[in-house]
């Protein structure tokens, strides 16, 4: 019975639940780069599995929205198409976390690290025009944590989600009934990808109690 409470105990030192506040930003036909201009709110939660000393496997949920303004371009024909869109976003991803330092999940050593991460998602987009989901998206970015006050950490991160899509912005081959239909249309060769970015805290469970 003690050996199995260890086992437990040796499991739980590496689950870290954890959520974040930031932001996303639009990158598509309506806003070709990324502009702080249109960046919205964005929230996130996830459980992170710490199996090794290097590489961690991430699950989570996000929700927020993007936007863009033809008429901040200087692009005489996104001047002249005067298309504007909000959209909300959501997604669920699965990750893989490379950590360039050690980040040992033990009581007695100080933690932080520089990581990187890829992985997988689907997402969700809706607008004034468009409600789809089941998409598929490619998050990959970079990131640091650090333990301010074991078993507390807090951490930077910043992920771009690309993607298959031509209509987070509501524009793609097709208009969908958009008036104005032939400058509505957007550019089928350029996918659309938002970013996210986030501050973010986490718990990690480093022991158990028996009951």
């Amino acid at each position: 019975m003690a050996g199995l409470f260890i086992s437990l105990a040796a499991q739980a030192q590496k689950l870290e639940v954890g959520g974040g506040v930031g932001g996303m930003l639009y990158k598509g036909d309506v806003s070709t780069h990324l502009n702080p201009r249109f960046y919205k709110p964005a929230a996130n939660m996830f459980l992170r599995y710490n199996a090794t000393r290097s590489f961690s496997l991430r699950g989570g949920l996000a929700i927020g929205g993007i936007r863009g303004e033809d008429r901040f371009s200087r692009d005489p024909f996104q001047q002249a198409r005067d298309f504007s869109f909000n959209s909300r976003i959501s997604e669920a991803t699965i990750d893989l976390e490379y950590n360039f330092l050690n980040y040992i999940p033990q009581p007695k050593v100080k933690n932080w690290t520089p990581y990187v991460f890829g992985g997988i998602g689907l997402y969700s987009v809706r607008n004034a025009v468009i409600r789809a989901r089941g998409f598929v998206n490619f998050p990959l970015g970079i990131g640091v944590k650090y333990e301010i006050n074991r078993p507390w950490s807090v951490g930077l991160e910043l992920g771009t989600r690309f993607t298959n899509s031509d209509y987070l912005d509501a524009l793609g081959e097709r208009t969908f009934g958009v008036t104005s239909a032939k400058r509505a249309q957007g550019n089928p060769a350029l996918k659309d990808s938002y970013t996210y970015t986030a501050i973010t805290f986490s718990y990690t469970f480093y022991r158990l109690v028996c009951p």
